[in-house]
């Protein structure tokens, strides 16, 4: 008697969880690896992983009405930008609520993820247990290997350094002159917190602007604003986002900081409130970009320089998955091209959940993406050919290099709301192609229950 599929979850996180619950939902076997000690992956504040970033003082920067899973809404006495631990525990009670526990194996870390001859994967952990499988959704999560400037700066800086990772509270910058590298979330977060304790008032550098968002705007959550929108092509949507911008708080600029780089809706903006506050008051204060080092001075590209004790490097992460080999990422995963972000073009039983760049919360589109990938799984949805597969991956990147630009990782970028909403109706063509004969189920590889 042929078994049930069975499928493997690296990580369980938001994306891990999700894809357990949509997989069980349609009556596919799962069991997730999860390398920490509970789920919520990142979120989870002294995870036993190592691998979070979470600090005490962070907070959604999209709002709970975008960030909520449809499937379980957040609780309506929440504030609209819940902190990391609202968070954490909100998706340590989805895994409760929706019975996942008992298929998450948490203190597995995967080593190798492999196929073999007969089509099916054989997961090994870095214990040396290994199982196989007739799937594989990779839900690792790509916010967790710190990206440094590469190459370095020309000199030798002798105070200390830091990458925005390992940040976890304000003391550490107690009575030190700080300077903060980056205009993302987390660089604007960090600046705002140090400027409370640090020595002088916190430089914030960084060669490129970004817009910055204030998370309300005419008295409502900001996402829901621009979310109001979402049915306009995304160039008329920007040119109204921005002169709505450009009228509640101005423009970058008008606070010392550089031009933002690209259009609203072409980079991620910085949701924040405070670093507005700080920079008026002057205990935030921006500078260019690094020009290189001089002992425990940085010297700017303007010709300036600063004597500082401490850097924090708040420059992004790589996306890194090191339990599969080149066969399957290619020179690099953050240009591996996927069908609607999910199934690989070589093998589809090979799937990613969260291997994107949303414009809003990720937590719906992972959502989305574990019930595509479960319905493909089940039987009950079917990839279109894979020509088609082909084209389709081809037509996303254009739209995403014209948008975005070619080194934004142009891959991976994706509309929240126009992806949120265009799944759905793939897994109705795809249901379709089935009634129609035009593709078959996915058929599971493995014939036996055996161990590798």
């Amino acid at each position: 008697m042929t078994p049930p599929c069975r499928v493997a979850v690296v990580g369980a996180g938001a994306a891990g969880l999700t894809a357990v619950k949509a997989l069980l939902d349609a009556g596919v076997e799962a069991v997730a690896y999860e390398k920490g000690d509970r789920p919520g992956g990142l979120w989870a504040r002294g995870n036993s992983s190592g691998l979070s970033p979470a600090y005490a003082s962070l907070h959604l920067n999209t709002s709970k009405g975008r960030t909520e899973f449809a499937d379980f809404p957040m609780p309506d006495a929440w504030p609209d930008y819940p902190s990391a631990d609202h968070v954490a525990g909100y998706l340590a009670d989805y895994a409760e609520k929706f019975g996942l526990t008992p298929h998450l194996r948490f203190g597995a870390a995967v080593a190798s993820v492999e196929r073999g001859d007969d089509g099916a994967w054989t997961v090994v952990t870095e214990a040396g247990d290994a199982e196989r499988y007739d799937a594989v959704i990779v839900a690792n999560g790509h916010n967790w290997d710190p990206r440094l400037p590469d190459p370095a700066y020309p000199g030798e800086f002798t105070g200390e350094q830091m990458h925005a990772h390992d940040y976890r509270a304000a003391e550490a910058f107690r009575d030190r002159r700080v300077l903060v590298v980056g205009m993302g979330n987390s660089a604007m977060d960090i600046a705002v917190d140090a400027s409370y304790v640090a020595r002088g008032p916190v430089l914030l550098s960084a060669r490129h602007g970004v817009h910055i968002v204030p998370k309300y705007l005419f008295g409502r959550p900001s996402d829901a604003t621009g979310g109001a929108l979402a049915v306009l092509p995304w160039r008329l949507r920007q040119r109204l986002a921005e002169t709505m911008l450009r009228i509640a708080v101005g423009t970058p600029q008008s606070y010392g900081l550089p031009a933002p780089r690209g259009g609203l809706f072409q980079n991620h903006p910085t949701i924040s409130d405070t670093i507005l506050h700080r920079l008026t008051h002057g205990e935030v204060v921006a500078r260019p970009g690094i020009e290189r080092f001089d002992g425990d001075r940085v010297v700017f590209t303007d010709g300036t320089s600063e004597s500082v004790d401490l850097i924090v490097w708040a420059t992004g992460y790589k996306v890194t998955i090191p339990f599969l080999s080149a066969r399957w990422l290619g020179r690099d995963p953050e240009e591996m091209p996927l069908y609607k972000r999910v199934f690989h073009l070589d093998d589809p039983s090979l799937m990613f959940v969260g291997l994107m760049q949303s414009t809003g919360a990720a937590l719906p589109v992972v959502e989305a993406q574990s019930k595509l990938a479960a319905a493909y799984l089940s039987g009950s949805y079917a990839l279109p050919d894979a020509p088609e597969r082909l084209r389709s991956v081809a037509r996303a990147l254009r739209y995403a290099v014209d948008r975005w630009g070619r080194d934004r990782r142009p891959q991976m970028r994706i509309d929240f709301d126009a992806y949120v909403a265009d799944v759905p109706e793939e897994i109705k063509a795809g249901q379709d192609r089935l009634l129609r004969g035009r593709a078959r189920p996915f058929t599971p590889n493995r014939r036996k229950e055996t161990s590798a």
